[in-house]
């Protein structure tokens, strides 16, 4: 079976955020993709098997799967147009998360997706007692909670204390400032989902765009994400659907040798 590792939301390589891409004929059962997923060793892993006009796309963390990664489906649509034959310039996958598409245009690739729906909550204890800087306020989306500071420098000097991020009823948590050189900056953590800090998370941004979009009166933002290997993003907002867009490059072609998997 083929694996293929590729930075995503990456301009040169070992920066972006690393995923794994397994492209098969049919479905493996869930506990040997689980499995997959481990040994990777990676923040996700995406499996991808074509339909009739498009593609299912599935991700797994080491420990569980989830409903939504950018970064794994960026890496996926890499894959395809560059190394199996994809021509066109737009691609669909069906997913958890609904339709989702891709489009190329040169160097970039732009993931449609969903804008999450935020709702401001209670600044509480349990949020306070997750990082030694205490946020000015909350926001929960569909999967995570954001927290919101004043400044860049608060998220980049930041401690997080991941006991306590792992005690909250979310896949994890995103923090997040006005940038400096961009129009925000972020991290995020999700100890709970087998990821202590995600070097780039694309479906944050489904959180942070529409937030930041509100904040700062404009529909096109620059985001960076301040984790040790950093990764740009851009986004825009149309509608109720946020665009992201960044550069992915191949890291790594290879092979899994599994006795009793299918193979693509």
């Amino acid at each position: 079976m083929k694996l293929y590792i590729v930075d995503a939301f990456a301009e040169r390589l070992f920066t972006g955020n690393p995923a794994a891409v397994c492209p098969l004929r049919k479905w493996l059962p869930d506990a040997v993709m689980q499995k997959i997923a481990f040994e990777n060793n990676l923040a996700e892993t995406a499996f991808v098997v074509k339909e009739t006009d498009s593609y299912r796309i599935r991700w797994f963390t080491p420990t569980v799967e989830v409903d939504l990664c950018g970064h794994a489906t960026l890496a996926a649509a890499h894959v395809l147009f560059n190394h199996l034959g994809y021509e066109a310039n737009e691609l669909t996958f069906n997913s958890r998360s609904g339709l989702l598409k891709v489009t190329r245009d040169g160097l970039y690739l732009t993931l449609n997706f969903p804008a999450d729906d935020l709702k401001q909550t209670d600044l509480t204890e349990r949020f306070s007692n997750c990082f030694s800087i205490h946020p000015i306020a909350v926001y929960r989306g569909n999967t995570d909670y954001m927290l919101i500071y004043d400044s860049q420098s608060s998220i980049e000097n930041i401690i997080p204390y991941y006991e306590a991020i792992a005690q909250l009823d979310a896949r994890g948590v995103i923090i997040t400032a006005p940038g400096e050189d961009a129009d925000f900056v972020s991290r995020f953590f999700a100890p709970q989902s087998g990821i202590n800090e995600d070097p780039v998370t694309g479906s944050a941004h489904t959180s942070l765009a529409p937030y930041w979009a509100e904040q700062l009166n404009k529909t096109k933002l620059t985001a960076f994400q301040l984790s040790q290997r950093g990764g740009a993003l851009i986004c825009e907002i149309k509608g109720d659907r946020v665009y992201i867009s960044g550069r992915a490059i191949t890291y790594l072609t290879g092979e899994i040798e599994t006795k009793n998997l299918y193979y693509a």
